[in-house]
């Protein structure tokens, strides 16, 4: 990401704070704002501060870690001449579409995030990214907005860095990977507590019933996604795989 004219302060190392807890001080005229980096809505609506605080300062390197994974398996495992229909769930201020979009060949990407700041900001900064952008949240998904999904025929999921920490509740993210076809692809990280005996979050007991049954893994890599305020390294696991059937 580019260099940012942004006037942000950092706690630093004494910043021991459960992640969706970590906080920066953005100067302003009136002073120093405390923010938190899981507070979207503020972010977003701040040109260039997502990039500044998660991708410049922390380090971040999900999206490319995810979408170039998702590239190698379908070289590897893959039908090169079919385009990717991708629903980019979770999809934020579009930098994932963005790495999608230079990535792999793509028919489409729609973007879906719970807040309008989200798709605001795709507006503003990545317009030319997405074929579509919906508002919803898919933990109770109506008949109106299932039409609006299911004309796609998504043949891809791809999900960075929402899932847990009350971003995207298992139950959403079981309804999205239900919209998509059987045979698609199915690509997403998540931190390595929430994939693992210590989760309380459901995420655990949801993935480990759905790989094998529902879903096909192709790989599960263990990786850094980005940096603490703190400066130490928070890890994640990514998945790799191809839907079977509905769970």
């Amino acid at each position: 990401m580019g260099a940012c004219s942004l006037q942000v302060e950092y706690p630093g190392r004494e910043c021991m704070l459960e992640q969706n807890e970590e906080f920066f001080h953005l100067v302003t005229d009136d002073g120093p704002e405390r923010i938190r980096i899981h507070e979207y809505d503020r972010v977003y609506d701040v040109p260039g501060l997502y990039e500044e605080v998660v991708y410049n300062r922390l380090q971040c390197d999900s999206p490319h870690v995810i979408t170039g994974l998702l590239k190698d398996a379908i070289q590897r495992h893959g039908d090169m001449k079919t385009p990717l229909r991708v629903l980019d769930f979770g999809a934020g201020n579009g930098i994932v579409g963005e790495c999608l979009q230079d990535a792999v060949e793509t028919e489409a990407i729609v973007g879906i995030d719970i807040i309008d700041q989200a798709k605001t900001a795709v507006h503003r900064d990545r317009p030319d990214i997405y074929d579509d952008y919906y508002v919803m949240d898919l933990s109770e998904v109506d008949e109106g907005d299932q039409q609006k999904l299911d004309r796609w025929n998504f043949n891809a999921l791809v999900t960075v860095a929402s899932l847990g920490f009350g971003d995207i509740p298992t139950r959403a993210f079981v309804n999205a990977f239900n919209l998509i076809e059987n045979r698609s692809w199915i690509v997403f990280n998540i931190k390595d507590r929430f994939f693992s005996e210590d989760d309380d979050t459901g995420y655990n007991k949801i993935l480990q019933q759905m790989i094998g049954n529902s879903l096909k893994v192709y790989k599960k890599h263990h990786y850094c996604h980005r940096l603490s305020m703190a400066g130490e390294p928070l890890h994640y696991y990514a998945i790799v795989g191809r839907k079977e059937n509905d769970f």
